[in-house]
């Protein structure tokens, strides 16, 4: 039929029979492709609709308003049906996932677990009330050092074994990861006269790795210099802490020790608490347990800082926070700290 024999029932009719035909593929859709299927079947390029509304043009004057009208009602009634045929499929749609993930009331509910302060974390803090309250500052530095810090100044000689690369993780020839919190000891003497009494909390690096050893740990170390300082005001010092921390029953020994920065130095240990000092297989049968290392400050430091040597004396100590913590909780393993495991975490 050629467009311009087109009468008006003619068109009626035409656009009647393509509105049954969408209603019947539209109620036949059940899901979002057939709906798109049916989307390009009658308003796609080849649609009749579509060739109608292009062939307008080239109708009788008389019949373009007519085709206009009526295939433009025609596209708004599909567009609205398709519209509303989508609604419905998508509400279908979350009606199923709900249903697939329904809630049953009647189940218990699940408890969520509450955070916890890391056990290092509360260690230290621990350590640094103590000092406190016996008058002592905090005081930090840089965990990348320099030789000089790291060492010299703190009269490690150059052979000694601790600056090989076998024990140290240098960044180049002369910077490093901080093997100790002492080289904070010299930055604050450098900038601060005495008198002064300080704690160094921090992470410090070594290349260990194994039950005992990780190769980042936390140190807590103490600095005090002032006129008149001796191992006395050490042991006092060191007792408090010891009963502070574990206990009022807790004995406290001094062994004769090395340590580059001090003289005389000293190994500290306190009575086992698993076998009262009687001796067992955690504190290898000598009924004591070492915890830290001390002494009083080696003058030849002091011409570091242009302090006067023949003026002040001081004492200086270092303690692991993990070794602290084992001896105080019962760990019997170093990585336990590192490796957050919740069985372990929870029980802090």
């Amino acid at each position: 039929m050629e467009q311009n024999n087109i009468k008006t029932e003619e068109l009626e009719k035409n656009i009647s029979a393509e509105l049954k035909s969408f209603k019947s593929d539209l109620a036949k859709a059940d899901s979002f492709s057939s709906l798109e299927n049916i989307r390009t079947k009658y308003l796609g390029k080849k649609s009749y609709l579509s060739v109608m509304q292009k062939s307008i043009g080239t109708l009788p004057n008389d019949l373009k308003p007519i085709v206009g009208k009526n295939t433009n009602l025609l596209r708004q009634n599909i567009e609205g049906s398709l519209e509303e045929k989508e609604k419905n499929l998508k509400a279908s749609e979350i009606d199923r996932e709900m249903r697939k993930e329904s809630v049953d009331l009647s189940l218990p509910g699940r408890l969520i677990s509450s955070g916890t302060k890391n056990i290092l974390s509360k260690v230290v803090e621990d350590i640094e009330e103590i000092f406190i309250g016996m008058g002592f500052e905090i005081a930090e530095g840089p965990e990348i050092e320099t030789d000089y810090y790291n060492f010299e100044a703190l009269n490690t000689p150059e052979d000694h074994p601790a600056r090989s690369l076998h024990d140290t993780m240098f960044v180049s020839d002369h910077v490093l990861l901080r093997t100790q919190t002492s080289p904070v000891q010299i930055r604050y003497m450098e900038e601060n006269e005495p008198p002064i009494a300080i704690i160094v909390p921090g992470r410090v690096y070594r290349k260990d790795y194994d039950i005992s050893h990780t190769p980042m740990f936390t140190q807590v170390e103490g600095l005090v210099v002032d006129e008149n300082i001796n191992f006395g005001n050490l042991k006092w010092t060191l007792e408090t802490f010891v009963r502070e921390m574990f206990g009022k029953d807790r004995m406290v020994r001094f062994r004769p020790h090395y340590f580059p920065f001090t003289e005389p130095s000293a190994e500290v240990d306190i009575s086992c608490n698993i076998c009262d000092g009687k001796g067992c297989r955690v504190c290898s049968g000598t009924g004591w347990l070492e915890i830290l290392g001390a002494g009083i400050v080696d003058p030849k430091l002091y011409s570091f800082v242009k302090y006067d040597p023949e003026r002040f004396t001081g004492f200086a100590f270092g303690m692991g926070v993990e070794r602290i913590s084992m001896l105080k909780y019962g760990i019997n393993d170093l990585r336990l700290f590192f490796e957050n495991d919740l069985r372990f975490v929870k029980q802090f």
